[in-house]
């Protein structure tokens, strides 16, 4: 750990980058939790609505993070579209603050914030362009410790936003202090970023259409597919959690929130016990350990029937969960090593299949099933995953384990 913040801290990319990566933790975790509320219950949008909405926006996003990266990538540099992509946060964020209105919500949601929610793979990416020259274990530890930067902003930002906003008529300020961490962003591009000379590549390899053609390759889209099985569980989790704690188990709202505060804080320590593991053991082996975790935890969601024995899940969920988050970092970048900018961006399709993913399956298990039933069926899924996972790399698993090196 001392030698991860060492090398965070003394290399100047990576550590505006890592400031820059709480700071927009902390513009989505001032939101995120109210977003739902303030757009049905304060602006009267109507849950189908809101629904078509999401979705809609998380095409936007992962189109927009695709496209960023491809960009950055062919100019070689990522200064200038982080500070674009940052000024989209500033105007979505402001402008459903000053010009409360439904069709205002709606603009913001739909293009100006999942345009600015591509700074998270942007960041990764120029990560991964300043770690230049360190070794795949060094990396590995550089992308665990910006990532346990993201989970930090997540304890810390929700609780106190909520203690703040605590007897207010509405929760329109939270876009206001998201707005002001989106500035901060733009600042840290702006001011204290290093400025590299821009290399604007003009080799066919970079053009939209052939960049584009990486992705599509079915070797790449099936390790993608692995991957989304995976982290579809953690998606899952996020809404058969509160649904099994208030009903199968007889939990109150408030247990939820002390279950999921701390998993999220157990995360932080377990990020970089993963990254610890990772450099021994190597990419895959400690995913596929932390993915077997976090399916024994859905596994046992599944058959409690006390808030207290979802209470004693933790721990497991915790330590699986900041496998999946983390991990799959570095095995995305590494799927087009050669290209910081689009591989990163694989980062944000992933997040895209996995919710795609985990709409199906709930849908599925809650027509069929109950609750419990349903986390069982992410826990199904998340153990094709790591066995699609472990066909498609067996000869890394078993054999080069080039991953590792």
């Amino acid at each position: 750990m001392p030698g991860t913040i060492k090398t965070i801290l003394g290399n100047p990319g990576i550590r505006v980058s890592a400031i820059a990566i709480f700071f927009f933790g902390l513009s989505n975790a001032t939101i995120a939790p109210y977003l739902s509320i303030i757009g049905i219950q304060e602006l009267g949008l109507r849950n189908r609505d809101y629904a078509l909405l999401i979705f809609c926006a998380s095409c936007v996003n992962v189109s927009a993070s695709v496209f960023s990266g491809i960009l950055a990538d062919r100019m070689g540099h990522f200064r200038l579209p982080m500070m674009v992509i940052a000024a989209f946060g500033i105007a979505g964020y402001g402008m459903v603050y000053f010009f409360p209105a439904a069709g205002v919500f709606v603009v913001a949601v739909l293009f100006f914030l999942p345009v600015y929610n591509a700074l998270n793979s942007m960041i990764f990416a120029n990560v991964r362009y300043s770690s230049e020259g360190m070794t795949v274990r060094e990396l590995v530890s550089v992308n665990s410790g910006v990532r346990a930067v993201i989970s930090a902003s997540w304890v810390l930002v929700p609780g106190l936003v909520g203690f703040i906003m605590a007897g207010r008529q509405n929760m329109l300020p939270a876009f206001l202090f998201a707005a002001m961490g989106c500035v901060v962003c733009f600042l840290l591009f702006l001011i204290v970023m290093p400025k590299t000379g821009a290399k604007h590549i003009t080799s066919t390899d970079y053009a939209f259409f052939a960049s584009l053609g990486k992705i599509w390759s079915l070797s790449l889209l099936l390790r993608l597919l692995s991957i989304a099985l995976i982290s579809s569980m953690m998606q899952m989790s996020g809404v058969v959690l509160p649904l099994v704690m208030t009903g199968m188990a007889g939990g109150r709202p408030g247990d939820v929130g002390i279950v999921v505060g701390s998993i999220a804080f157990l995360e932080i320590v377990f990020i970089i016990f993963w990254g610890q593991v990772e450099k021994k053991t190597g990419t895959l082996p400690t995913l596929i350990m932390g993915a077997l975790f976090y399916c024994s935890y859905l596994l046992l969601l599944g058959v409690v029937s006390r808030p207290a024995m979802i209470y004693l899940l933790i721990p497991l969920a915790g330590l699986g969960a900041a496998a999946i988050i983390s991990v799959p970092i570095t095995y995305l970048q590494n799927l087009i090593a050669d290209r910081a900018g689009l591989g990163s961006s694989l980062i944000a399709v992933n997040i895209f299949l996995s919710g795609g993913l985990n709409a199906l399956l709930f849908g599925l298990g809650t027509r069929f099933s109950s609750y419990s039933g349903t986390a069982m069926i992410g826990a199904v899924a998340g153990i094709c995953g790591v066995v699609l996972l472990s066909l498609l790399e067996r000869k890394t698993l078993f054999g080069s384990r080039r991953l590792a090196a």
